[in-house]
């Protein structure tokens, strides 16, 4: 595999910090349900399609999947992102999803892609992967990605997948907690720490965890702009307005919808483009040639 290389900074008007590639077979009961939930956006979930819808509104992204035995979800693994990234380097920049369960398997994996500058970060979903943030266990992988000073996105609050199945399809809302993450920041402080979604309902909580430290952040995910809480939208506008992220969660919110909605919200002008682009670019240092 090739090693990534950046997107044109100049011709984007946006990076989404939060898409998932998926498999194109979405006929499982967990996905039947996520659509209940989310509604059915009509986003393809063809790789090509996905690409293009990007491409045509200049807005690059970062992809990934879930690296999760939960759901019975065909998995999507971190060659096939990989593959979709050198295949548009132009829109996309590839992150990897390892389940702390694998151990040193999953170290190994990690320390590989890392070392070959084939990702540009890490996802974990605790609530789907079934654990706390702050397990030990997590810890040996967290080293590889604060070593090399690459961000981590942890899916914070309630989970869609798995709304109103069964027992909840089997995920635990409490690895959704927020409050876990502060552990992981204090001790790994030179790690990037993206808390993906508005947390609901600790919402407060991400917002004290992203003001009090530093390397600390959080992404817009997952929910349309218009159900942001006015704390959320208080704090993105003053005090945290360069650590919060523009990301949609394709293909359950597109770009569409959620920018969309996000013009119609009490969002400061000097502050729209921190959060649809320029915060992006300093976190993921996409500005630092050669990097």
């Amino acid at each position: 595999m090739s090693e990534w290389t950046k997107p044109n900074l100049q011709n984007l008007a946006a990076i989404d910090v939060h898409v998932h590639l998926e498999a194109t077979d979405d006929a499982t009961p967990t996905d039947s349900a996520a659509k209940q939930y989310f509604g059915d956006s009509g986003a393809s979930r063809d790789p090509k399609a996905l690409a293009e819808y990007y491409r045509s509104r200049k807005i690059a992204f970062v992809i990934f999947a879930v690296d999760e035995k939960l759901t019975g979800r065909p998995r999507v693994t971190n060659e096939a992102v990989i593959r979709f990234s050198a295949e548009n380097p132009d829109v996309a920049i590839p992150f990897c999803s390892i389940d702390p369960h694998r151990g040193l398997e999953g170290v190994r994996e990690a320390k590989r892609l890392v070392s070959q500058k084939l990702v540009h970060g890490l996802k974990l979903h605790p609530p789907i992967q079934q654990f706390s943030p702050d397990d030990k266990m997590a810890y040996p992988l967290y080293e590889v990605f604060a070593d090399a000073k690459l961000p981590v996105v942890f899916h914070t609050g309630h989970s869609g997948i798995g709304t109103g199945m069964p027992g909840g399809g089997g995920v635990r809302l409490k690895y959704g907690n927020p409050m876990p993450i502060d552990d992981v920041a204090v001790d790994f402080p030179t790690m990037p720490i993206i808390m993906a979604h508005p947390s609901f309902p600790w919402q407060d909580e991400a917002i004290s965890i992203c003001l009090h430290k530093p390397n600390v952040y959080i992404d817009l995910s997952g929910w349309s702009p218009k159900y942001f809480s006015p704390t959320l939208i208080q704090y993105a506008n003053s005090r945290l307005q360069r650590k919060v992220l523009f990301g949609s969660d394709y293909p359950f919110i597109t770009p569409d919808r959620w920018i969309a909605d996000f013009e119609k919200i009490a969002i400061r002008d000097e502050v729209r483009p921190l959060i649809l682009k320029e915060n992006a670019i300093r976190l993921l240092r996409l500005d630092v040639s050669g990097d």
